[in-house]
């Protein structure tokens, strides 16, 4: 099988150190073992920006026609924080993998694309709420001696998701909610998610209590 190895790095610094970009290519060079990829493409830009103007994911999606091959990723958040471009992807036709989730179907990939798109506008919003009650304080944001305040504030932000919304948890308990609206049971539900190679917090396997734990706490989210 032929492969073509697509690589994004967030900032022009990251793309010039290699900062980044060195561990992408191990944990690529790792899933095809011995087999080399026909090419291999960079692209640097923001992981926040809307924008598909990708030229290095374009040419590799070009490559991946003109050779019949898979293209491979390191980590689907290093493809997209955007669900548009995902389906723009999916929808050229080719084949395309992410080491970090090789059994994932095209639905999980949905997913994953529609978490990451979610938790970046989270912090957005969250940050701007912040901010906005900092400066209704009185407190005057974009001094020197303020940008400290700013900084706390998407700080203490970060935290607070990172403990509410295990990243796990999150992207399981999508996929449950939704299996369990299709009537399947909490065995067949544990089933699927290992198959596709969800993990818990602890990046174990799941059991069944585990997968019955998340969907209670699903439905005492929406009670509240």
């Amino acid at each position: 099988m032929n492969y073509i190895a697509y690589y994004r790095v967030s900032t022009q610094k990251q793309g010039q150190s290699g900062l980044g970009l060195n561990s992408q290519k191990t944990i690529v060079k790792n899933y095809l073992k011995e087999i080399e990829p026909l090419h291999e493409l960079t692209d640097v830009e923001s992981g926040t920006r809307k924008g598909n103007n990708r030229e290095a994911l374009l040419e590799a999606i070009k490559l991946s026609k003109r050779y019949n091959a898979t293209l491979v990723i390191a980590k689907l958040d290093r493809l997209a924080r955007n669900v548009k471009f995902i389906t723009t992807l999916m929808e050229s036709g080719i084949e395309f993998v992410a080491c970090d989730m090789p059994t994932a179907n095209k639905f999980t990939i949905h997913i994953f694309a529609a978490l990451a798109e979610q938790e970046a506008e989270m912090i957005s919003q969250r940050t701007k709420l912040a901010l906005g009650e900092l400066k209704r304080q009185g407190v005057k944001l974009g001094k020197p001696e303020n940008l400290n305040c700013e900084a706390i504030a998407k700080g203490l932000i970060k935290r607070q998701e990172n403990a509410l919304n295990d990243e796990n948890n999150r992207k399981a308990t999508l996929l449950i909610k939704s299996m369990k609206n299709e009537g399947k049971s909490f065995y067949e539900i544990t089933r699927e998610l290992n198959k596709a190679g969800f993990k818990t917090r602890r990046g174990n396997s799941f059991y069944v209590t585990q997968v019955i734990n998340l969907y209670e706490r699903h439905l005492q989210n929406q009670i509240q």
